[in-house]
């Protein structure tokens, strides 16, 4: 056994962990000041990441990999030891089958987190989970922007039906397969683009973007413009997006490849909007009644392809009832 001290009650053991995704190093002040004022810092894994870093402070660390029992025996002492990736769970069910028989005097038992995630940290975990896949999957390293396209449009169309469903569990992995695309997409870009000249581009240059877009339109929370009202926020939002656009048109900017519904009501607001009179075109054809009822959507405040799709349930339910034998 490489734990020294006496064997008898009045110790503390405290169990140190630390998150992967904080840099070495930037520990709490209490993880500190427990480190310091240990009798003995223990550690298991020679290659853990933070051992440069407390030994650059002073702290010696024992590379030893102690028992349950060793740490039940260590006296009036306090004892450290630092968790490896794995949080120790042999040697803290060892401690708690020590605990639970009632033969054993214990030592006080303590788990101090040193470090902790901020919020988003998990992201990390999905960027370097997506850089192995595009490295050695043999489907993921062959695919491109353009093979991949369909999938962000099922990817966005389930998504919009998790949030009609009303189906939380739905939403939450839905939205995990949107930010995959997401992630996705950007790792190819880090390879740069087929042309020469396409400079590459990350995760985080993408990150970067819509945060400063965000900041820039959103003046009343992180400058001195005042919004009081939502319609306020909107002005600011359409009035800092014309600065950046420079667009000629209203229309500028509006997909034309989403679907016919969409795009009509979309063209509807932008003219209202704009302050536009520019009444329907008139004509013959399902064309141009379908056109005139987004207009009339739009301008009642109704999503006309959100409308269509609940209609569209309905007859499904319908079709489905009609198929139930009598």
């Amino acid at each position: 056994m490489n734990v020294s001290g006496a064997v008898g009650p009045g110790g503390r053991v405290v169990l140190l962990t630390t998150s992967h995704r904080v840099a070495p190093g930037l520990l709490s002040w209490d993880a500190w000041q427990v480190l310091h004022g240990a009798d003995q810092v223990l550690c298991r894994d020679p290659g853990h990441p933070q051992l440069p870093y407390l030994r650059e402070a002073g702290v010696t660390v024992d590379l030893v990999s102690p028992s349950a029992q060793d740490l039940a025996d260590i006296g009036p002492r306090t004892v450290v030891v630092l968790a490896g990736a794995d949080g120790e769970s042999r040697l803290t069910d060892g401690l708690a089958r020590l605990a639970g028989s009632g033969r054993v005097a214990m030592p006080d038992l303590e788990l101090l987190p040193a470090s902790y995630d901020l919020p988003g940290a998990r992201l990390l975990d999905l960027v370097q989970v997506m850089d192995r896949i595009r490295t050695e999957c043999p489907w993921s390293s062959r695919q491109t922007h353009e093979g991949l396209a369909k999938y962000g449009i099922e990817e966005a169309y389930e998504l919009v039906e998790a949030i009609e469903d009303g189906d939380r569990d739905e939403l939450r992995e839905e939205l995990g397969d949107v930010l995959l695309q997401v992630v996705f997409h950007a790792r190819i870009a880090e390879e740069g683009g087929p042309d020469e000249g396409d400079e590459p581009f990350s995760i985080d240059d993408v990150a970067a973007g819509i945060v400063a877009k965000l900041i820039h339109r959103h003046p009343h929370v992180f400058g001195d413009a005042t919004a009081e009202t939502p319609e306020d926020v909107k002005e600011h939002w359409l009035r800092t997006k014309a600065e950046e656009k420079q667009r000629d048109s209203v229309t500028d900017g509006v997909p034309l490849g989403q679907p016919g519904l969409a795009l009509a009501a979309k063209l509807a607001s932008r003219v209202r909007t704009a302050g536009l009179e520019v009444p329907a075109p008139a004509g013959e054809g399902i064309g141009y009644d379908l056109l005139a009822m987004a207009v009339r959507a739009e301008a009642d405040g109704v999503d006309p392809e959100a409308a269509l799709r609940a209609a569209a349930r309905a007859y499904r339910d319908a079709i489905r009832a009609a198929e139930i034998p009598r």
